[in-house]
């Protein structure tokens, strides 16, 4: 079994590997086999990255998503491409811009991250919290071993406690759990067994949780979080890259007693289902009621614990090159809050074909049809796709969901991400004419 505590300089990965993404050598028959490779011509690379910028630094972001598409994003170059993707940078704005830009994002989050120091020294420390620093009423828990500890001069928990606000308290008991999750945070790679990178993974999560105080910490976060700690070098970058990333996923955490975070998509799922394949959908829905709960954890981290953290990558990459939408940026930017925006701002006219060409390929699709609900994401006709490669199978072989969870969980174990990605784009197109005709 895969467990912590022993390095190794090369990877079971075929093909070209970027270091930072090794595995340790006890993990290697319990991580699923990557099947991405970067191929010439295909993938972007760093030289036709470079070429797509003009002399001042604006992007084609066109050339570029067209690249992304075809064969993903070299690793070498998979953070800066990752800031656009996500709608960190605006591709019309020049290298002087984005500079002042990344200047002042470093700025705001190191005064947030004093902020939080204050109030638990053992921020930005690199070392982390695995214990509670705070009861369910506020009051400070006094665990020694806290105290052996940068901070230990201080009291962890703040000097302060007493009367905190609900916000504060919900924040301090946060903190052990984040901890507990980063130490299970991809611990089958090399770059994890450093302490200073998992409290680089948990200064971050802690941050956020700080700053997003109405959805805070939920687990599945480190998931969404690990990728860009390990691409971008400095943490500021990385914690700016996972607040876009949050931006588009934040929903999907967000719940309450009656509801979880990705409720909507998995409705959506269901339809999707039910007028592609309505034989299937009945089925399922004697199963467990309709509720398609067995696809919540794909929706959820968008699919990391089905796939090697290189072909996860590489999945994103391209959803988020096909769903691109080149006003994110502007309304990442207008949003006063963190809530999912629309993207219906400056949509073009299905004739404007040199705008259309700015937008990602999934993107373009939904703008044609008028498609706009932001629950019918390209995950859920990738989880459709799957379903449907499983059909004849689910059909016979599933009697309960468990069942469902086994037979699909057969299929995302062994998962092409770029097969699977072309397939949900059939199950779009599929679903789009029946739904037209019906």
């Amino acid at each position: 079994m895969c467990t912590p505590g022993f390095l190794m300089k090369n990877s079971s990965t075929a093909g070209e590997v970027d270091s930072r993404f090794e595995v340790k050598p006890e993990c290697q028959g319990d991580v699923p086999k990557t099947h991405f490779k970067p191929r010439r011509r295909k993938t972007l690379s760093a030289r036709r990255w470079q070429a797509a910028f003009s002399k001042d630094g604006h992007l084609d972001i066109a050339g570029v998503l067209r690249r992304i598409q075809r064969g993903g994003i070299h690793p070498s170059i998979k953070g800066a491409v990752w800031e656009f993707l996500l709608g960190c940078f605006d591709p019309n704005s020049t290298f002087d811009e984005r500079n002042e830009l990344r200047q002042r994002r470093r700025e705001q989050y190191e005064a947030w991250k004093a902020e939080c120091q204050k109030m638990v020294p053992f921020i930005g420390s690199g070392k982390f919290l695995m214990t509670p620093i705070v009861t369910h009423d506020g009051q400070p828990v006094k665990d020694p071993s806290i105290y052996n500890n940068p901070g230990d001069n201080n009291d962890a928990a703040g000097s302060s406690d007493t009367g905190l606000d609900k916000k504060l308290i919900g924040w301090k008991l946060s903190l052990h759990q984040i901890g507990l999750d980063v130490i299970r945070t991809d611990r089958s790679l090399v770059f994890y067994e450093s302490e200073s990178n998992r409290a680089k993974l948990w200064n971050i999560l802690a941050i956020y949780a700080w700053v997003d105080n109405v959805i805070g910490y939920v687990q599945g976060m480190n998931d969404i979080c690990s990728p860009m700690v390990i691409l971008m070098e400095n943490e500021a970058d990385a914690f700016w890259c996972f607040e876009r990333a949050m931006r588009k996923l934040r929903e999907n955490f967000r719940s309450s007693a009656s509801s979880i975070g990705v409720q909507s998509q998995l409705h959506t799922l269901a339809e999707i289902i039910k007028v592609i394949d309505p034989k299937l959908h009945q089925h399922l829905e004697e199963l467990d009621g309709g509720e398609y709960l067995f696809a919540l954890r794909m929706l959820m981290v968008l699919f990391r614990r089905e796939l090697s953290f290189v072909d996860a990558l590489y999945l994103w990459e391209v959803m988020w090159a096909m769903e691109y939408n080149p006003n994110i940026f502007v309304l990442y930017e207008e949003s006063s809050t963190r809530s999912n925006v629309g993207m219906e701002k400056n949509v073009p006219s299905r004739k404007d074909y040199r705008l259309l060409k700015q937008y990602g390929k999934f993107e373009r699709i939904r703008i044609k049809t008028g498609l706009t609900d932001q629950s019918s994401s390209l995950s859920v006709f990738l989880v459709a796709s799957v379903l449907e490669i499983k059909n004849k199978r689910l059909l016979k072989e599933a009697k309960g969901p468990d069942d469902v969870v086994k037979i699909v969980g057969d299929v995302t174990s062994n998962l092409d991400a770029k097969k699977a990605l072309k397939d949900a784009l059939k199950v779009q197109k599929k679903y789009l004419r029946k739904a037209k005709r019906s």
